[in-house]
């Protein structure tokens, strides 16, 4: 029998229909004509089927999918919004969603006035809301609004109020739906060091998101829905690289090019084909590691980004670069051609063993050419052992006793 007790979300063998007409009557004439039509005016649309998997307690989750997959209904069904066809949802504990921020504003109210209505609508009494008033508008950045009526606020300015208020609410379990896209640069930091704080706090989190660098730097585990079927699950990067490749293999598919492309997909390669990786050259002393990486075009292609990841001893992310992050310009490539780059970093890494992969995709980084997983790996020892993921030599200045 399966343990429970650490299960803060059990979904089973989930499954959701809604029915969409093909005919809209607009009068009681339209509506009687129809009557014996009642079955073929419908038709059933399976958004979610079967889908299974369990969330434990203090686990951040991550749950990614194109548009139309089925994410939102999943959420409904988790935030007790829907009730499955068939299968069972079970959620341990209070859950708050953070899904339609701001829902039960009043446009013609000011911003404090909302303040006020929205956090009564999510159980806090005046006196509480008082408390957290200043904090609230401090977090929004949004001082001098707050008397403005909210039909004057744009659309981020109302949705950075709504999740201030939202985040005050202490529940077990936290469902967030898009909201790192809020905000400038400097709310966006404020999100990260508050999903930082979640996740030091071993609060249960499910984060929807089609961010991959916040599925990879946040989740611990996460599931990909495509067309209303769970179609990956378990490490981050497995899931995010899947996410990817999707929308690669769709371009692909649609690009309809008269010229062979000579897609290569085995375990450790997945893209169009269009360039290839080759096996990168490694040089590790004591002070610098030297990552010489090649790429072939097998095709002409525009200017391409190409870089490398380094995972850890436990398969964690812990460097990454590329041509567009360095700001390093490429030149267009023609098919047969190819092309070097050698990458200096300096040897910060902790003792253990380390494995390197090496990709290369168009400027719009949606369209995978080659991801060559674990390319080459090299070992790091060193005469002592640290328990953080670098170890760099560091230099103390002086050494001051003062009584």
């Amino acid at each position: 029998m399966k343990k429970t007790t650490n299960i803060a979300i059990s979904v089973q063998d989930v499954h959701k229909t809604f029915k969409l007409p093909h005919e809209k009557n607009s009068s009681i004439k339209g509506a009687l004509l129809n009557i014996h039509r009642r079955n073929k005016g419908y038709e059933r649309q399976h958004v979610l089927k079967g889908i299974s998997f369990d969330i434990k307690k203090g686990e951040f989750f991550g749950i990614v999918g194109r548009n139309g997959s089925g994410k939102s209904t999943l959420l409904k069904l988790l935030a007790g919004i829907y009730t499955p066809d068939s299968g069972a949802v079970r959620v341990k504990g209070k859950l708050t969603p953070f899904i339609e921020l701001g829902v039960g504003f009043n446009p013609e109210l000011t911003g404090r006035e909302n303040v006020f209505l929205n956090g009564a609508l999510l159980g806090f009494n005046r006196k509480e809301m008082t408390a957290m008033y200043k904090d609230i508008v401090a977090f929004a950045e949004l001082e001098r609004f707050m008397d403005q009526k909210l039909k004057n606020y744009s659309s981020g300015m109302q949705v950075r109020l709504a999740f201030s208020i939202a985040i005050r609410v202490q529940s077990d379990i936290l469902v967030l739906d898009e909201v790192l896209a809020v905000g400038d640069a400097a709310f966006q930091k404020k999100c990260y060091d508050y999903f930082m704080l979640l996740k030091k706090n071993k609060r249960t989190v499910i984060l929807v998101t089609h961010d991959m660098g916040a599925v990879r730097q946040y989740c611990d585990r996460a599931i990909m829905i495509n067309s209303g079927e769970m179609v990956a699950q378990g490490k981050p990067e497995r899931v995010a690289q899947r996410y990817q490749k999707l929308f690669t293999d769709e371009l692909s598919s649609e690009e309809k090019t008269t010229k062979p492309q000579n897609k290569k997909t085995t375990k450790n390669h997945w893209g169009n084909g269009r360039m290839m990786c080759l096996t990168p050259k490694l040089k590790l002393d004591k002070t610098k590691l030297v990552i010489t990486s090649r790429f072939k075009a097998k095709v002409d292609v525009p200017p391409p980004v190409m870089g490398f990841t380094i995972f850890g001893p436990a398969g964690v992310n812990i460097l990454e670069g590329n041509t567009l992050r360095s700001h390093f310009k490429t030149r267009a490539l023609k098919a047969g051609e190819e092309v070097e780059l050698v990458w200096h970093i300096p040897n910060i890494f902790a003792m253990g063993s380390y494995t390197v992969s090496v990709a290369c995709c168009d400027q719009s980084t949606t369209e995978f050419y080659d991801w060559f997983n674990e390319a080459v790996g090299f070992d790091v020892m060193k005469e002592h052992f640290t328990s953080g993921i670098v170890d760099p030599a560091l230099k103390i200045d002086n050494y001051v006793v003062k009584e």
